[in-house]
C-alpha cells in the first residue's frame, strides 16, 4: 500500500523594509507575526502533525517559522530555498529523506518566498487547471499556505505528480 505524503508549502509572513537591512536579513513585521502565528494554527487544525521543515535561511522565513507556534520541529535551513526556483526547492524536498534520516517524514512544511513557494505548488500539481491552482495562480500572498499530497516518494517527487488539497491565506480566514 502507497504512502501518501503531505507538502506544505508556506510563503513567509510580511516583513518589515527597514533602511539599510539586506533583504535577506529584512525581520518580520508585527503583522506578519500575527499572520504566521494563525498559519501556525490552521496547520495545526486542517493539516496536523508537521514531521519536519526546509526553511530559506532568510531572517524573515525563519521567524515566520518560529512564529508559526509548531513547535521544535527537525529543520533543515536551505540558501536554495531564498530566491529557488520550482526546481531547486523540488529539488531540496526531495532530498527530505536523507536530510532528516532520524524521522520518518510524512508531512513536510517548507517555508519560503514568492514565487518560488506558488511556483512549486503549480509545478508539482498534476491537475493545474482546479479552482485551487487558479487560486494559486492568482494570488499567493504573504503567510499563505498549499497543501499538496503525493503518493509519490520524497526522492520520486516530480512535476505533475501531486495534488493541491487545501489553499489558506490566514487573514481572509478570520
Amino acid at each position: 500500500m502507497a504512502t501518501t505524503r503531505t507538502l506544505v508549502l508556506m510563503r513567509h509572513g510580511k516583513s518589515g523594509y527597514p533602511d539599510g537591512v539586506p533583504d535577506h536579513e529584512r525581520p518580520l513585521a508585527a503583522r506578519g507575526r500575527r499572520e504566521a502565528a494563525l498559519a501556525g494554527a490552521w496547520i495545526t487544525e486542517h493539516v496536523g502533525k508537521v514531521d519536519a521543515v526546509l526553511c530559506s535561511t532568510a531572517l524573515r522565513t525563519r521567524e515566520t517559522l518560529v512564529a508559526t507556534g509548531l513547535g521544535d520541529l527537525p529543520t533543515r535551513f536551505e540558501r536554495d530555498i531564498y530566491g529557488g526556483s520550482a526546481d531547486e526547492i523540488i529539488d531540496e524536498v526531495r532530498l527530505a529523506d536523507t536530510y532528516f534520516d532520524d524521522v520518518t517524514v510524512s508531512t513536510l512544511l517548507v517555508v519560503g518566498h514568492e514565487p518560488g513557494i506558488p511556483w512549486t505548488a503549480l509545478e508539482l500539481a498534476a491537475d493545474d487547471d482546479t479552482d485551487l491552482a487558479r487560486e494559486v495562480r492568482h494570488r499567493f500572498p504573504t503567510s499563505a499556505i498549499a497543501v499538496l499530497t503525493t503518493e509519490a516518494s520524497w526522492a520520486e517527487l516530480a512535476a505533475g505528480s501531486a495534488t493541491i488539497t487545501e489553499f489558506c491565506i490566514p487573514r481572509a480566514e478570520q
